[in-house]
């Protein structure tokens, strides 16, 4: 996720943080006892970045720490090691998420969405995502994302849903892209947009609700959400260990008990997101339920 300045920001309702320690561990506790819907792997251990090879030995060691806890896994790439993910999480009774990422460069997204059709012929893939935040990016043109979603569309297995990424007014915004959709993907972050955390589960769920609104009855997944625990704040929004706990606890709750699909961002902390291609600055490195070494942030639960 990439910084963005929010552009339909509004007052809504906030919700005390105050919360006893107590209560916390016990809900927690509440969420764990039984699966939750889906998180994003995060695949990059220390000293590694996108572009760098993964090991089937490192997806699977990290694959058993979130198979425990969750039903879903998202994934963002096809290439370079990525491809194992969707393969690792199957062999783990994990259902899928898994994206082809599209950028400027040609031969990688001809390579990422021939990877994508192929493990999906191979039953690796429950959904498919077709890019992930290019139109944010200015990556790719609007018709360029189309050709591609059709192309995938047509190549896919019949069975198998396809959607594309992005934040939640892209859906409003691009009528076309959402109707190519048969699952609209929705990144809903309120840090990004500069919301105080009281006020930030409510405008992530106006969010949510403002893509169903477009979605005209269309499966509509929240495929990114979460609260950064350390790294200092975006205009009105602070992260730090309290509030980032506080948010996925509240966030996992309202989804548990709507029925929402969302998959939380994300599982363990990857220092190369400070810097670089979209860089996000201190709170990059600070996104994950668990740290850089696989160790849960927020409370000892076994």
């Amino acid at each position: 996720m990439s910084l963005r300045q929010g552009k339909h920001h509004h007052l809504l309702n906030p919700i005390s943080a105050s919360v006893d320690d107590c209560t916390l561990d016990e809900r927690l506790q509440a969420l764990f006892a039984e699966k939750m819907h889906g998180i994003s792997f995060s695949a990059y251990g220390e000293g590694q970045k996108p572009g760098d090879d993964l090991s089937r030995e490192q997806i699977e060691r990290r694959m058993v720490v979130l198979a425990r806890r969750f039903n879903w896994i998202r994934s963002f790439s096809t290439a370079q090691g990525n491809d194992l993910i969707p393969v690792v999480a199957k062999e783990q009774g994990l259902k899928t998420l898994v994206g082809a990422w599209l950028g400027k460069d040609d031969d990688k997204n001809r390579l990422e969405i021939d990877n994508l059709i192929a493990l999906a012929h191979q039953g690796h893939v429950d959904v498919a995502a077709v890019g992930n935040e290019v139109l944010y990016r200015d990556d790719l043109t609007e018709l360029q994302l189309l050709d591609f979603m059709s192309e995938v569309r047509e190549r896919l297995p019949s069975d198998i849903p396809m959607g594309y990424v992005d934040a939640y007014y892209e859906f409003e915004d691009r009528p076309k892209v959402t109707q190519a959709c048969d699952v609209l993907l929705t990144n809903c972050y309120p840090f990004w947009e500069g919301c105080a955390h009281p006020y930030a589960i409510l405008y992530m769920q106006d969010m949510f609700r403002r893509v169903q609104r477009v979605a005209e009855g269309k499966r509509v997944i929240i495929s990114e959400t979460g609260w950064p625990s350390a790294g200092g704040s975006f205009h009105g929004a602070e992260s730090s260990p309290q509030g980032a706990y506080l948010y996925f606890l509240r966030a996992m709750e309202w989804a548990a008990s709507e029925g929402i699909e969302m998959f939380y961002f994300s599982s363990f902390d990857e220092a190369w997101k400070v810097a670089g291609e979209g860089g996000e600055g201190d709170v990059g490195a600070h996104w994950g339920l668990w740290d850089k070494d696989e160790q849960f942030k927020y409370a000892n639960v076994s």
